[in-house]
């Protein structure tokens, strides 16, 4: 076989190779965005709500949650995505709230958020 015929093989199957892992990197994130392993709805008051990271900047909160008397207060720490539930939240810090989260489990980086409870909904208690 000649030198050139090899190369234009080995060219198209990396090719090949390098378009497949696209394809399916891309798939396994759209199902574990699309797919949530639980949903809920937590009701506390957000103690720390920010923006972080360096380069992917996500919005990240704690929602201290109120406790049945005589227990202990928890945390739940959460992310948030869309920006209308950002202004939510920021019109509701030192209000009661009740947030609506899903769960995604296997993020592959902390760049889509640093938790894997993501607010889907927001509202502020009266």
């Amino acid at each position: 076989m000649d030198i050139l015929v090899i190369k234009n093989k080995l060219i198209r199957y990396s090719l090949l190779s390098i378009v497949l892992l696209v394809v399916l990197v891309t798939a396994y994130l759209y199902a574990v965005f699309s797919w949530s392993f639980s949903k809920g709805e937590r009701v506390g008051y957000i103690q720390k709500f920010s923006q972080k990271g360096w380069i992917c900047k996500t919005w990240e909160g704690e929602l201290l949650m109120l406790p049945v008397p005589g227990a202990l207060t928890e945390k739940f720490y959460f992310t948030v995505r869309d920006g209308s539930i950002v202004t939510k939240l920021n019109n509701s810090l030192g209000k009661k709230v009740t947030i609506s989260y899903e769960q995604h489990k296997g993020i592959p980086t902390n760049c889509f958020g640093e938790t894997e409870y993501y607010i889907v909904d927001a509202k502020v208690i009266d």
